[in-house]
């Protein structure tokens, strides 16, 4: 929305393509449901009074350098640019362990999702486990919307979270946001050193195992919402051929990544928070425009945003413990019911997927390939259209152009 806004108002014709039914993404998805940001509506209000053209549609095919595919519920869209700017965001990490796959447990941010969409929970118990900040913003939400929060479980240690206390201290804007969670948190326990090992029920979740400070405990709940930190969606930009490291896509000062006209902002440059991303945003639009002077007055706040966000890489960094949380018989790919016994016969993501399936269905790998990267080491290496389940008629019609061109 950022870099769209200031292309545009560069005097640049603008498309801006998101996969949600709205404007908003998943941060500012609580405006969608009656509750107004104010940054959101600001950045949508500069939208569309420069004339952004919006599509509400998700990419899967790139048939040609400078051509996008994108489908929405009913219409196929055929999108040619000369500069494109992704902004692809996060998803939630999922660990597997005995249970993780009963109803009821699910992803913190989805849990969040689907109560934004209307799901009730008043009178509900819930466990919330894993590791980052997104814990605590998620409970806090949930609570609001009449969620009893049984336990927040964070699996990284007391003394890790003291130093990156000693952080927000340097952050006056950090640490008033950090003050006003622990507010609204007052009363819910917070353990630190503490993770889920088992998720327990007959046809669906009735308590969660955990282990706090290496004691094990059984915690009764109507939920889990568990979540190790975030993955950044990187899927695209392989696709249009961006050199990655480390699981993020590579930039410049003004978000080039090494792809020809091809800019990136967001989570899939690193993990570091909606501010972040805001102004990464806006420099990419700027550059697009070939505004670099304007550009370069955003870099100062860009630095000591970056500077957080590796403080949070720090802080959560997932303990080597939760690589013995699966049993042999659990499931690590859900979409095609691949166990941890049969995974671990094979040396690589290529030999596991062509020996088991693991990472061959519907999700394409966005669930069981970083469990697996964190469980074995496996670079998920391959990345081929479409990139999300598709209609017939729309993989057809991506054949036909290609046809055409050739």
């Amino acid at each position: 929305m950022a870099a769209a806004a200031r292309a545009a108002q560069c005097g640049l014709k603008v498309g801006l393509v998101d996969d949600n039914a709205k404007l908003g993404g998943q941060i500012w998805r609580s405006s969608l449901a009656g509750q107004p940001d104010g940054e959101c509506h600001s950045w949508t209000e500069r939208i569309h009074a420069a004339g952004v053209r919006v599509v509400c549609g998700r990419v899967f095919h790139q048939p040609e350098p400078g051509v996008l595919l994108a489908e929405s519920s009913d219409n196929l869209y055929e999108l040619g640019y000369r500069e494109l700017v992704v902004a692809t965001g996060a998803r939630e990490r999922f660990l597997p362990f005995p249970g993780w796959t009963l109803p009821n447990v699910m992803g913190a941010g989805g849990l969040q999702a689907m109560v934004k969409a209307g799901l009730p929970l008043d009178g509900k118990r819930i466990v919330i486990a894993g590791s980052g900040p997104l814990l605590l913003a998620v409970a806090a939400y949930l609570r609001r919307h009449g969620a009893q929060i049984a336990m927040i479980c964070e699996q990284t240690s007391w003394s890790t979270l003291v130093q990156f206390g000693v952080v927000l201290l340097r952050r006056p804007d950090k640490l008033g946001q950090a003050i006003q969670l622990k507010a609204e948190l007052a009363g819910i326990p917070f353990c630190a050193n503490c993770w889920p090992v088992a998720a327990s029920g007959r046809a669906m979740l009735e308590s969660v195992t955990i282990s706090r400070n290496r004691r094990i405990e059984n915690i009764p709940c109507d939920y889990l919402a568990c979540g190790f930190h975030l993955v950044p969606n990187i899927e695209l930009a392989l696709l249009l051929g961006c050199e990655t490291r480390n699981g993020q896509v590579q930039t410049d000062a003004y978000q080039r990544t090494t792809a020809a006209h091809v800019y990136c902002a967001g989570e899939p440059t690193g993990i570091g928070g909606v501010e972040l991303a805001v102004v990464e945003g806006q420099i990419a639009g700027l550059a697009t425009a070939k505004r670099e002077s304007e550009a370069r007055r955003l870099f100062a706040r860009r630095e000591r945003l970056r500077g957080f966000a590796r403080a949070l890489d720090r802080t959560f960094q997932l303990r080597p413990e939760l690589r013995s949380l699966a049993a042999p018989e659990t499931i690590v790919c859900r979409c095609e019911d691949v166990r941890f016994s049969h995974l671990r016969e094979h040396s690589s993501w290529r030999e596991a997927k062509l020996q088991t399936r693991c990472g061959m269905g519907p999700c394409q790998g966005r669930v069981c390939g970083p469990a697996t990267e964190f469980l074995f080491g496996w670079d998920p290496d391959s990345v081929r259209p479409p990139l999300f389940p598709a209609r017939v008629e729309s993989l057809a019609s991506a054949n036909s152009l290609a046809e055409t061109d050739d």
